[in-house]
């Protein structure tokens, strides 16, 4: 009778588990700048020209949700 062979990786040259920096190489240093350039730029202020919009855009969409719900009704 065969034994069944196990099959889970294991780590060249018998070290033991590989960290994930090793195991990506150079991508992982992509994933490092790409999370530190996220982390910038979610902790940027956002512009006040922007802020107007988004706030008048919230104050607008109660009024065309009625409107929806109206024209809606009446259809």
């Amino acid at each position: 009778m065969t034994r069944k062979s196990d099959h889970t990786p294991r780590a060249r040259g018998g070290r033991g588990k590989s960290s994930s920096a090793e195991l990506l190489g150079s991508n992982s240093e992509i994933g490092r700048k790409l999370k530190q350039y996220y982390d910038e730029l979610v902790s940027d202020d956002v512009p006040d020209r922007f802020a107007k919009l988004l706030s008048s855009l919230e104050q607008a969409e109660p009024t065309a949700m009625a409107v929806a719900t109206e024209t809606k009704a009446e259809g």
